[in-house]
């Protein structure tokens, strides 16, 4: 997509929702929120028309990081038990790849219960096929369900990824030999998304889905929109950031989290429901850490969509925030 065609489309979505009179009950209403199973002990919802069925909620992979071995076996054993069957992970998340050596170990025995996604930030076909084979050592299978170019921000990068001797090579040769089934990525700025969607049929978007960022400027509509006419699922991430932090805050104040992260009932609610009453939208990752797993599961057996009055909450609480992927989007642009 070219810069300029980038900023009229971003341009047309910027203000969000419309906010006048009865505009919340107006915008609660045409949400287009994918087709939602309850038969379960979580919601599911199928993955585009590949009939799998997708529990509303997935395991945060890279919190793996906040447990120990015996630790993390527990949680994963407890959350397939709970109904949780999408379990994203990267061999970014951790030191040495520490989170998918824990999934895999975690999830010996109940494979065939579970959804496993996994990534590379290799651009190339060489380096991406390295990567492959070592997410599947670890993870101790022979295939994933889901393989994704992970944390797509430039043009250049989608090129890159494309050109001869791409990523998308390996992707496509992977799928082909069977130790992968679907192609997906992952995104932080409309741009880059935007422009990987025009190259491939996906069957999977990764995409921050967040009211802070949708009230501050808009972002992620036009990407929700595009996977909708593509038929393509949307993952979401980032539902429950409070937005970027304040200069105000100190590091060492930050407990490790990049981002501000909504917790406390019924904030987490309330931001979850958005997230999951968007059109196109499958699932949604939580935050990183365990509290933010344990209500988002709690939220998700009794999910519902977003109500009016609860935009209008979410609303006045994104005034109190700043937006986390502005910056991000304005560098895509310059770059």
């Amino acid at each position: 997509m070219k810069r300029r065609s980038f900023i009229r489309t971003a341009g047309s979505l910027a203000g969000g929702m419309t906010l006048g009179k009865d505009s919340f009950a107006a915008a609660a209403l045409e949400m287009k929120e994918a087709s939602t199973s309850f038969e379960g002990p979580i919601p599911t919802r199928q993955l585009g028309k590949t009939g799998e069925r997708i529990s509303i909620i997935g395991f945060p992979g890279n919190g793996l990081r906040y447990y120990n071995e015996k630790e993390a076996v527990e949680v994963l054993h407890k959350t397939v038990d709970q109904g949780v069957n999408l379990y994203d992970v990267s061999p970014r998340y951790g030191k040495d790849g520490e989170c998918e050596i824990k999934m895999g170990r975690g999830l010996e025995g109940k494979r065939d219960r579970v959804f496993l996604a996994s990534k590379t930030i290799m651009r190339d076909s060489i380096g991406a096929k390295a990567q492959l084979e070592t997410s599947l050592k670890r993870l101790k299978t022979d295939h994933l369900d889901l393989y994704q170019m992970h944390n797509l921000q430039t043009l250049a990068e989608v090129e890159e990824a494309f050109g001869p001797g791409g990523v998308m090579e390996l992707m496509l040769r992977a799928r082909e030999e069977g130790k992968i089934k679907h192609i997906g990525f992952s995104a932080h700025t409309t741009l880059s998304a935007l422009e990987a969607m025009n190259r491939f049929s996906y069957d999977t978007v990764m995409f921050p889905v967040s009211y802070m960022e949708h009230f501050a400027f808009g972002f992620g509509q036009a990407v929700l929109e595009k996977a909708q006419n593509q038929g393509t699922s949307v993952i979401g991430i980032k539902s429950t950031s409070g937005g970027a932090w304040p200069e105000s805050v100190p590091k060492e104040q930050r407990e490790g989290k990049w981002f501000r992260m909504i917790e406390e009932e019924p904030a987490i609610g309330m931001a979850l429901r958005f997230a999951l009453s968007q059109k196109s939208v499958l699932t949604t990752i939580p935050a990183s850490s365990p509290i933010s797993l344990e209500r988002a599961i709690d939220v998700a057996r009794s999910y519902k969509p977003v109500t009016a009055e609860e935009l209008k909450a979410l609303h006045e609480m994104a005034k109190t925030g700043e937006s986390l992927f502005l910056e991000w989007q304005n560098r895509a642009l310059n770059g």
